[in-house]
């Protein structure tokens, strides 16, 4: 759906109005939408998409999911931990185990990804053959 300039600049500055200390607030967005609701003003529906979009852009990129073929010791997720957060600040992180991975690490922040997984290298190197 293509969306107007006009709508892509209001959603913006509806985001950024809704960011307490650098994070999205739950509640600022709700009043934004419940005020998009009652006054409906032109073009709201693409308002609405864009915000959609950008508060989950935004959720995404605060949100770090760490995969490993099994559980991984203490002492090692704290230095995952730790690497995460110096490179992308305040994350929530996950750590889930993963037995396809073979071994290895996969790492997903927002749309960065990074496969240290045996599983990918064997597939990399199924594809020289």
């Amino acid at each position: 759906m293509k969306i107007s300039k006009q709508a892509a600049r209001e959603a913006r500055q509806l985001f950024r109005s809704c960011r307490v200390n650098g994070r999205p607030d739950e509640t600022r967005i709700r009043q934004v939408l419940h005020w998009l609701g009652e006054q409906k003003p032109r073009g709201y529906l693409q308002i609405l998409s864009r915000l959609h979009r950008l508060v989950k852009l935004d959720l995404e990129q605060r949100t770090a999911r760490v995969e490993s073929a099994t559980l991984l010791p203490p002492d090692l997720q704290n230095e995952v931990l730790g690497q995460i957060k110096r490179n992308y600040g305040r994350v929530d992180i996950s750590f889930c185990q993963n037995p396809a991975l073979i071994g290895g690490l996969r790492i997903q922040v927002g749309s960065d990804l990074y496969d240290g997984s045996v599983k990918t290298r064997l597939l990399k190197l199924e594809e020289c053959f």
